[in-house]
């Protein structure tokens, strides 16, 4: 082996050497992590991996960032050859890919993605420091210029290296490369060729391993760390419902996340896939009403401080402050500020689990009762009444008195649909006549139904994304046994927030049931013809709630009801997967919201205005009907949008024959 080669093999070893020690430092926390089970269906975990990474399907959600990333990635796919190609001559003089078309087909990809991989990065610093969309605020810019401008250096040097190779002569890929080939004929009108340019090529290919020596150990430390990671938390994303939180181990050394050191190695990986590619942010509610929360720099801090715990120990072995999770890291208010509607999740190119980590270290503050005083209000009326009103259980079943007939006692004799109510449903004045108007229009369908009355309790949906665990298995215990003592064959609630906890949280506590939302029972009831609304032609718009739609993919039955009631629905741009948080979510409507720059529900309300056309949002919750109602007020949009409920749209579309039958 020649001098040269043996000095670049020991140079390439010492810094794969270096840079397996920075990848260690960074990752060894995982290895002592809390556990947490993701090895199940591996197929499927399979399966999703290749069509993410392969497919680029999240990524190409926003178009332009997709293709300068298909760009960038395929050409690091492709380029492997020529690290192959080198490595192996590196070692064993002579050596090449020829027999597998090292000198025709890869050297044509290897010349066409040379090119590729240089756009995209173009494209990539345009959309960067020129295009400068909202997202990138708050990552880190020079991490991303220093990545580019080693990606730059590794294509420019890689192709010039072809290029004066071609023009020694003599090279069996020349026919296969067009750009370098092009190239060399320029470099031969500036006089190099032949014997010169072996000099130049020599340069060039020290100048390419020079660059991917630094970009090797520079990533352990960047945001581009994730090309390490990426893979391996697509395989490891959850594949369970969204809507069941992993439980408190009853076991454990303490409620909640309080330190790092707490973080699942599942948690701690999410934090080192983060590209900070802001779609979350862009996407989050609470971000855009100007509270202090942006998921991104969210999981960027919880990265930065888990690297930061040798120096931590350090500081802290000289007596000095060592900054806390919790208050110094991220503060109280930024925790607070999550509405839990996991659009963050939902537009993650990794498949990044921002929202159960925020509730682990809600959990936390709600253990040290670091909580403002409405929402310790509510929690206190939760578990003193079951429903955060203050009100007394008997009050729950009081809008019942108007009907002008009975609703069965689910409690007292069996029925075929019991109907689990909910608190805002129940209790509150905005809401009430809507719950009547469902009752009335199950009444009219002949629906076998029956309630709870006082024996309901509220779900503890929200408690539990509140962070107060022991509360919702408070709630949730008491209504699974109070469910356990009934005879029914189906549950159905208005509330797609009981319709979670019903659906997804209870089956861990052992509460399996067949669960229904509202617009689902409908539409069946009029596709079997147990209904019969006339057409209502209006053109209207439909606000997806989160809990239905993203947290349990209700996303076809309110449309399709809304089709058979012969309205037109005009949709707003954020829609389905990307509606837009009312702002009620995760105990915020419990919480005070006077320091919004504007609300989440005030923006809904204009972006549906904006349509032109429509002049009614449809809603399909009872807490979406609280807060669009006060923030068409609070907009001055009253005379340009009314707030209805699905449920009024059913109701007016029956015949005047019909709706005296109902009201009877």
């Amino acid at each position: 082996m020649a001098v040269p080669a043996i000095l670049l093999l020991a140079l390439v070893a010492a810094v794969l050497l270096w840079s397996g020690t920075r990848y260690w430092r960074v990752l060894r926390p995982l290895a002592s992590a809390a556990p947490e089970h993701r090895s199940d269906h591996p197929g499927t975990r399979l399966r999703g991996v290749v069509t993410e990474v392969g497919g680029h399907t999240r990524l190409f959600e926003v178009p332009y960032s997709g293709t300068l990333h298909a760009l960038i990635f395929g050409g690091f796919v492709v380029l492997l050859t020529a690290l192959v190609e080198e490595a192996g001559r590196l070692v064993a003089p002579g050596f090449s890919l020829d027999a597998i078309g090292g000198s025709t087909w890869i050297a044509l990809l290897q010349d066409v993605f040379e090119v590729a991989v240089l756009v995209g990065v173009c494209m990539a610093a345009y959309n960067r420091w020129a295009r400068r969309p909202a997202r990138f605020r708050g990552s880190n810019q020079r991490d991303a210029a220093v990545i580019l401008a080693l990606i730059f250096c590794e294509m420019v040097s890689l192709l010039l290296h072809d290029a004066f190779r071609i023009g020694q002569g003599g090279d069996a890929a020349a026919g296969w490369q067009p750009v370098a080939s092009a190239l060399a004929r320029l470099i031969e009108v500036a006089g190099v060729h032949d014997a010169a340019a072996a000099p130049w090529a020599g340069a060039f290919f020290w100048a390419h391993v020079t660059a991917l020596l630094v970009f090797l150990p520079y990533i352990a430390t960047s945001k581009h760390l994730h090309i390490a990671t990426a893979v391996p938390n697509l395989y490891f994303r959850n594949l369970g419902p969204r809507g069941a939180l992993r439980p408190v181990d009853p076991g454990g050394p303490a409620v909640g996340v309080g330190e790092v050191d707490q973080l699942s190695w599942k948690q701690m990986l999410d934090l080192y896939a983060c590209t900070e590619c802001g779609r979350c942010q862009d996407a989050c509610p609470a971000f855009a009403a100007g509270q202090p929360l942006s998921p991104k720099v969210l999981i960027m801090d919880v990265r930065n401080h888990l690297r930061d715990r040798g120096r931590s120990a350090t500081r802290k072995a000289a007596g000095g402050a060592v900054p806390q999770l919790l208050g110094d890291v991220v503060r109280d208010e930024t925790l607070w500020a999550c509405t839990t509607c996991t659009a963050c999740m939902e537009v993650c190119p990794l498949h990044i689990e921002h929202v159960p980590l925020i509730v682990d270290m809600r959990r936390r503050l709600v253990e040290e009762g670091r909580m403002e005083p409405p929402l310790q209000d509510a929690l206190a009326s939760l578990a003193r009444h079951g429903n955060s009103f203050n009100r007394s259980e008997r009050a729950r079943s009081a809008w019942t008195r108007d009907l002008g007939f009975p609703v069965k006692d689910a409690r007292t004799e069996p029925v075929d649909v019991l109907w689990f109510v909910g608190d805002y449903a129940a209790y509150d004045p905005r809401v009430q006549e809507l719950t009547r108007g469902v009752a009335r229009v199950l009444h009219r369908a002949g629906v076998d139904y029956g309630i709870l009355y006082e024996a309901e309790r509220n779900s503890g949906n929200d408690v539990r994304r509140v962070g107060e665990e022991g509360l919702f298995e408070q709630l949730a215990r008491h209504n699974i046994e109070t469910l356990g003592r009934c005879s029914f064959r189906r549950i159905m609630t208005a509330d797609p927030h009981s319709l979670n906890a019903l659906a997804q949280e209870y089956p861990g506590m052992g509460g399996r049931y067949p669960v229904l939302h509202y617009t689902q029972l409908l539409l069946e009831l009029v596709e079997r013809g147990a209904l019969a609304p006339a057409p209502h032609p209006q053109v209207v718009t439909y606000h997806d709630p989160c809990y239905l739609g993203r947290y349990n993919q209700g996303y076809d039955a309110p449309r399709r009801l809304l089709e058979r009631l012969g309205v037109t629905l005009h949709e707003m741009p954020r829609c389905r997967e990307a509606s837009f948080c009312c702002g009620a979510g995760g105990g915020r409507i419990w919480m005070d919201d006077s320091g919004q720059t504007e609300r989440p529900s005030e923006s809904r309300i204009r972006e549906a205005v904006a349509l032109g056309d429509a002049h009614r949002l449809v809603v399909a919750c009872p807490k979406d009907m609280v807060m669009f109602t006060a923030a068409v007020q609070a907009t001055g949009m009253a005379g340009r949008m009314e707030v209805v409920d699905v449920i009024e749209l059913v109701e007016a579309s029956l015949t005047p024959e019909e709706v005296a039958v109902a009201v009877a």
